[in-house]
Parts: structure tokens; sequence; C-alpha cells
């Protein structure tokens, strides 16, 4: 059977996730059902990254076993047609080999985490970043997350359903920077645990408003325990922007 790799925008703000859940909307599952409504076939769209609700995707990666080969085009073009008024697009579909996987072949995922940082409510931004009223340090914010780069036992940053196998992950990237009032936090690993990058963030900005110290976070981080976390960072400002594979 023919495989599709499709590349994948949407904004999280209405759906439960990016996994089918029988408690509402999931954009898995409103992408399978743009599919059958295109070729009359079921499908199993296995995605990259399973989103939680609120979560958005800028690059977010699935594939899907078609039947019959189609133009490609016809397949980003029907599929987002059916989406519609959903806010979901298909930016790219893709023929691929049939030994690709767009979770297990992902050599490493990106995320962004935007925060605006100001006193005033959000307008345009509601529910596309947090707004953190008290003065934030970016410094002290990406000093503190050096600490948190390379192979740890995260388990004070892990959900506790959790379902990963192991607490143990390399971070290969954790950076903060600032842009006028926003500031950006950049992770990047194979993979993730779940939450890992909202809970990294809310105690990052504990460090950046001067509650935490490094050796706070450095203590956290040993504690491996989810009860020395700081609170989650909202699901609103996370972004999974980009999925990296060798070649399809």
């Amino acid at each position: 059977m023919p495989r599709y790799k499709l590349l994948i925008e949407y904004d999280g703000t209405p759906f439960v996730g990016w996994q089918i859940q029988d408690s509402g909307l999931s954009v898995q599952g409103l992408i399978a059902a743009a599919i059958e409504k295109f070729c009359g076939e079921r499908v199993d769209v296995r995605g990259a990254g399973r989103t939680d609700a609120g979560v958005h995707a800028l690059g977010q990666v699935a594939h899907v076993d078609l039947a019959r080969a189609w133009d490609v085009d016809t397949v980003r073009d029907a599929v987002t047609a059916h989406l519609r008024p959903h806010p979901i697009v298909v930016l790219v579909a893709e023929a691929v080999a049939d030994t690709f996987d767009a979770r297990f072949s992902a050599l490493r995922r990106h995320y962004r985490y935007r925060i605006i940082n100001r006193r005033g409510d959000l307008t345009f931004m509601r529910g596309r970043a947090w707004r953190v009223g008290r003065p934030l340090d970016a410094v002290a914010m990406h000093d503190a997350a050096q600490r948190l780069v390379g192979r740890h036992d995260f388990s004070t940053f892990r959900h506790v359903a959790c379902q990963a196998k192991s607490p143990l992950k390399t971070l290969d990237r954790l950076d903060v920077t600032r842009d006028g009032e926003d500031i950006f936090v950049e992770a990047s690993a194979r993979s993730f645990l779940h939450t890992q990058v909202r809970s990294m963030v809310g105690a990052l900005v504990l460090v950046g408003d001067g509650r935490w110290s490094l050796d706070t976070l450095a203590a956290a981080l040993a504690a491996r325990d989810r009860s020395a976390c700081a609170p989650v960072a909202p699901a609103e400002g996370l972004y999974l922007v980009r999925v990296d594979y060798s070649s399809v």
C-alpha cells in the first residue's frame, strides 16, 4: 500500500490533543475522518508527537497508508478541504517508503515555548502564548537551562501518567532568548517525556523571577521526584515546531 508523509500545522486550542480520545475532538481523529471523506478509506494516522490539549503545531508529521497511489498535491488539498473549518492544514504530502514511520523514524523533535512578559493581558496572542506579568531575567533562565541539557533522569519533570518506559532522556538543546517582551524557550531531543517541556519551562520561569536559584533547579532535577517540580507551564504557549528525519 502506498505510504504518505504529511506535514501538518494546527491551532491546538479547540482539541483534546493529537491523540483520539472519547472526551472530544482530536487532531488525529479529524485527519482520519477527512481522509475517509476524501477516498472512502478508514486509516490509522500515525503522528510523530502526541501533543496535549491546547498545544499547537507548526510542523507535526504523520504517515498514512492508502489503498491506491494518489498525486501528492491531491492528497494535500483534498484532506485539507475536508478538514475545514477546523484550524488544521496539511502543508505538504509526500510519497515515502513503507519503512518510514512518523514516530519511530524521527531523529529529533523541536519544541518552542512562547512567553509574553508584560503586565497587560493578551489580545491577539491569547491562547497562543503564556503571559507572565512578573519581570523575568531571560539570561538567568538560559544559564539555568544549561543545567538540564544532557542525559538525565527527568522524573521530576515527568507527568504522573507518562507511559514512557524510562525517565532517562537526552536533552540536546534548551535555549532561552528574549526579543522585546517575547521570551522563547527552544527545546530539542530525540524524544520527550509527557509534559517534560512545560515542566522545565515552569521551573525556568521561577528562576527568571528570582524565586529559584540555579542550585534550586539542580536540586529539583536531582530529586527525581515529581513533587519537587515547579508549577507546569500552561499548554497554550507550546508549539511542536519541527521533526527531523535522516531520509524518507
